[in-house]
């Protein structure tokens, strides 16, 4: 559930691999040996015989070790802040795979936890104190029949929050302007549905803030699967290909087999002549155009409309119109120049006086999406010297995972219970903190 939508997501719509979970498959090993230990001294009978280390209101001297309960909480670090994204997985995990195995038998075990959460699109700050965090989920209970999913809930909320996070840095720069999520080429198929979703959590936190409604644009179904959305795309260098490196003549089949809902936006640098590429569709478009223009004719005037241009092209590629002193690259220079021959192609037609604002208005409402090689730094600086784009693609750099991106999740247990009393027993250079955020989860709802 995200603080914006208000929508939980279960294992009906995030099919966790529950079996695998049950029997430590993504757990460490040494999650495992912690499980056998305390299974070990829960059936063997065992009584605490040890010296604690720290005061405790009780003679700790057989203490029934195998049944101790204990407090954890998992808190992220990174610096100076992170989008959450993740706890409903995490939760689901708790409400199906905690437990344990009686010989072949699994007896749950998530009735007996008590368990806190904020919700995805919480904002957690870190300055670096291990000892200063804010908790995103607090877990109560024995710690035997919830220690294997330490892994596998860190590793969730790990990667989850840090494409959020990414997501959001890139989009605090784009001035509202839609960020397309392309990011699906540069990893597993596996994880496209939490990379998809985080990404949508960054979004809603951004229109949250700020007050713009950015849209969600992923490029697979897989991505949207969490949030209910769609994938959405234009078409790639190969159908030009196909269509023997003929932009226009591509494009025009587009136009005429392509669904209606499907945006026509085309794909400029095959020759690397963006202006060239962009004019020719716009000329092959226009007859048939205002041909439905004249007719009123709403579902033509939108087949044969060019939503419009992505330049795409390779660092080391100058583009055609551009001077040999210009950038290589989607370039500042390259984006303006394409502008204004967009916004200038209908005069070299022979427009009818009566059509001219409607050749105009064609023309002019061609947008510009601008990709590869795009993260934040070259966002802002785009945005900084107002070069005319309306949509950044966005891939690889979304995944990163540097020192300054880096959203490692920490699960740590701070207290025991001991007679009845929450005990502080975390270990040094950490302590048990507070999150106003954090809310009481019903792990019935997770189905």
């Amino acid at each position: 559930m995200t603080q914006f939508d208000h929508q939980r997501r279960g294992q009906s719509i995030l099919q966790v691999d529950i079996d695998g979970l049950r029997r430590g498959w993504y757990s460490d090993k040494y999650f495992e040996n912690s499980v056998h230990v305390l299974e070990g001294a829960k059936a063997s009978g065992y009584g605490f015989a040890g010296h604690s280390s720290r005061p405790l209101p009780i003679d700790p001297a057989g203490l029934e070790i195998g049944d101790l309960e204990v407090e954890a909480q998992i808190f992220n670090r990174r610096r100076p802040y992170a989008v959450v994204a993740g706890t409903d997985v995490a939760l689901t995990m708790l409400r199906h795979a905690s437990g344990m195995y009686q010989g072949q038998r699994y007896r749950p075990g998530w009735k007996n936890l008590e368990v806190e959460a904020v919700e995805d699109g919480a904002l957690t700050r870190f300055a670096g104190d291990t000892e200063d965090v804010d908790p995103v989920i607090r877990v109560r209970g024995r710690y035997r029949e919830f220690a294997l999913l330490e892994t596998p809930i860190l590793g969730v909320l790990t990667r989850a929050s840090r494409i959020a996070t990414n997501c959001y840095d890139v989009l605090s720069v784009s001035n509202g302007k839609p960020i397309l999520f392309f990011p699906a080429r540069f990893d597993l198929p596996q994880t496209q549905a939490v990379d998809g979703y985080a990404y949508y959590v960054a979004v809603q936190r951004y229109n949250h803030e700020t007050g713009h409604a950015a849209g969600a644009f992923v490029s697979t179904d897989a991505q949207a699967a969490w949030w209910g959305g769609r994938g959405g795309g234009t078409l790639p260098h190969a159908l030009v290909a196909c269509f023997l490196g003929d932009t226009a003549e591509a494009m025009v089949a587009y136009a005429r087999y392509a669904r209606l809902d499907v945006p026509r936006m085309a794909l400029v640098d095959f020759n690397n002549d963006a202006v060239g590429a962009s004019r020719s569709t716009l000329a092959a478009y226009w007859p048939h155009y205002a041909e439905a223009y004249a007719r009123d004719d709403a579902e033509g005037m939108k087949r044969w409309t060019l939503s419009g241009v992505r330049l795409d092209h390779s660092a080391k590629m100058r583009d055609l119109s551009l001077p040999d002193d210009a950038p290589t690259g989607v370039s500042a220079e390259l984006v303006r120049i394409v502008r204004a021959a967009l916004d200038s192609t209908w005069e070299a037609w022979q427009v009818p006086s009566h059509l001219t604002e409607a050749a105009q208005d064609f023309c002019r409402g061609v947008k510009i999406v601008v990709s590869g090689g795009f993260n934040r730094d070259r966002i802002q600086q785009f945005e900084a010297n107002r070069v005319p784009v309306d949509m950044y693609g966005v891939g690889s750099s979304l995944l990163q995972s540097t020192s300054d991106t880096s959203t490692d999740y920490t699960m740590d247990i701070v207290r025991v219970k001991l007679a009845g009393q929450w005990v502080d027993m975390a270990k040094l250079g950490r302590k048990a903190n507070d999150n106003p955020e954090l809310r009481p989860v019903d792990l019935n709802l997770f189905v």
